[in-house]
């Protein structure tokens, strides 16, 4: 009796007090596992059963000599090298305030993934999610908590996250650089290191499970831009089974890549503008006289170069020919990517300020922009500016890369518009920003949300409001993420993302004028578009441009 009473005592307890901050830790014991360059230890998580190896480098440390080169092989390791941390975060600067990590600090030395993976002792053949994360090819990291597996690996996959370079470090072409390689281009070095992060994961992930024919590559907004320029890349395409894109893809106006004469330029100016010589001279400097430089060109970033080696064309005309990646292909965007006021830049939205700014912005097209949007009242003004702001942004890209596969390819494609309108926030002193996170108001008012902003998707797809502590999560919320994760997680698994309990969700029919999608929402519904001319006006638009 004396051992009950202790017992109910204990438990008692347990639900009073909440299990400490360093918990994690607590609960987990060392596990190892031999990879192509040595043995690894992570930890074994006995809440979860899910075994973690954070910070595992896929590449040499991109320093010194190898900076602007593509990623190398690793040498051998002798012993155990311990990967139970995050490793440092590509170098970048703070430019998307509400983004958070858990990375060992930034640096130079960049190039580490992590792996979340369920497999029990000698289990293989399980299939492979590969994330990329997004920040504009300037920000991010594999540590933020969205991106984190573990949700996605209690469903039965393993799930890799990316850190790869950004950039000034990631993205500098100059004649120079080009000089130095066989293909006599440069650039997109952190594109290259994504690529060998997939190699690397084709030679390794059987040591955790994995099967290497079932890899599913996934990003929101660069991330997804990075998986449509992967499906694209004759240098990946052959390495993934499936392919997840999030809000983008790298076609103009989202990212595009530009031709490697116009990239060396922006690099020469770059190197003459900071005080420099040469690319040498650069060699030479200290990642903070680096850093510092990039600071004040007051660039955000550096563009993706038609390299003629990772990227030897336009996707367009990649994927017209039918040589990108003949795999299946999810992909959607967000209902309103981007707050209408960005395209009335501070104009009201009354009849007469929207007209003005579709005839200066579309001059010789404001007429046929004026049908395509209806403009009668405010409420009608407000949802067309910002449907031209998201279009303009990364809806019409991600659009023109799922009707560019379905019309070559035999695959199937899904089609999504996530519509689920997040909860308030909990910190009334925060507002939401643009990458998906949070950030101090400093006395700013956000403007209320129409639809679900760019970004706010992340945590439902991987499972992850649990993590995520600035929104007061509802139901609803969690209802949502359950079943938008289940779509992902069937897709990852057998390329369909249909399954018990889920509302049917048909693939893009080959050249139809309404094509079918599915509406993400509390309740979700697969619908067919009637929307179709606002893409395809900028698809003619941009025709000459992508």
């Amino acid at each position: 009796m004396r051992f009950k009473s202790a017992l109910i005592l204990v438990m008692t307890l347990m639900h009073l007090y909440p299990k400490s901050a360093n918990a994690q830790s607590e609960d987990t014991f060392s596990v190892h596992t031999t990879i192509e360059n040595g043995i690894i230890e992570g930890n074994y998580d006995t809440r979860t059963r899910i075994q973690k190896y954070f910070g595992i480098p896929y590449a040499k440390p991109p320093v010194d000599d190898l900076r602007w080169k593509a990623p190398q092989p690793l040498e051998n390791w002798k012993g155990i090298k311990k990967t139970i941390s995050f490793g440092p975060r590509a170098m970048q600067a703070p430019i998307f305030g509400d983004m958070s990590f858990r990375s060992d600090g930034i640096a130079e030395d960049c190039l580490y993934l992590n792996v979340w993976s369920p497999a029990k002792e000698k289990q293989k053949g399980l299939p492979v999610l590969v994330y990329f994360y997004g920040g504009g090819f300037s920000a991010g990291d594999g540590s933020e908590p969205r991106y984190d597996g573990e949700s996605m690996a209690q469903k039965g996959i393993v799930v890799v996250t990316v850190n790869y370079r950004l950039g000034l470090f990631g993205f500098l072409a100059h004649p120079e650089l080009s000089a130095e390689t066989a293909y006599q281009g440069s650039g997109n070095y952190g594109l290259l290191d994504q690529q060998a992060a997939l190699t690397w994961v084709q030679k390794n992930i059987e040591a955790f499970g994995g099967d290497p024919k079932m890899v599913t590559i996934a990003g929101e907004s660069a991330g997804s831009i990075s998986v449509s320029y992967q499906m694209a890349s004759p240098l990946s395409k052959n390495l993934i089974a499936a392919a997840i894109g999030e809000s983008g893809a790298g076609i103009h106006p989202t990212l595009a890549p530009v031709p490697l004469s116009e990239a060396e330029q922006i690099g020469v100016d770059f190197v003459k503008n900071a005080g420099y010589k040469s690319i040498s001279d650069l060699r030479k400097l200290s990642s903070q006289a680096l850093y510092e430089a990039f600071l004040e060109s007051k660039l955000f970033g550096f563009p993706v170069t038609l390299d003629g080696h990772f990227l030897p064309h336009s996707l367009p005309e990649i994927f017209e020919a039918g040589q990108q990646a003949q795999v299946p292909l999810l992909a959607g965007w967000n209902s309103a990517e981007i707050p209408g006021q960005a395209f009335m830049q501070g104009q009201p939205f009354t009849q007469e300020a929207f007209i003005a700014k579709v005839k200066e912005t579309y001059p010789q097209d404001w007429e046929e922009v004026l049908v395509l949007h209806p403009h009668q009242s405010p409420e009608e003004i407000e949802w067309s500016a910002t449907h031209l702001a998201s279009d303009r942004f990364i809806s019409y890209s991600t659009w023109k890369w799922l009707d560019l596969h379905s019309k070559n390819s035999d695959q199937p494609v899904y089609r999504y518009l996530y519509s689920k309108l997040r909860p308030p926030l909990r910190d009334k002193n925060l507002i939401a920003g643009l990458a998906g996170g949070t950030m101090e108001s400093n006395g700013q008012e956000a403007p209320k949300a129409l639809g679900a902003p760019h970004a706010c998707e992340i945590e439902y797809a991987m499972g992850n409001l649990h993590l995520v502590k600035d929104y007061a999560w509802e139901a609803d919320d969690y209802k949502v993420s359950s079943q938008m994760q289940a779509y992902f997680a069937n897709f990852i698994k057998t390329h369909n993302p249909n399954g018990e309990d889920l509302t049917p969700w048909e693939p893009v029919t080959k050249d139809d004028p309404n094509p079918s999608f599915l509406r993400i929402d509390t309740e979700s519904k697969s619908e067919n578009s009637s929307v179709e001319q606002r893409y395809q006006f900028h698809d003619r638009y941009y025709h000459t441009k992508r």
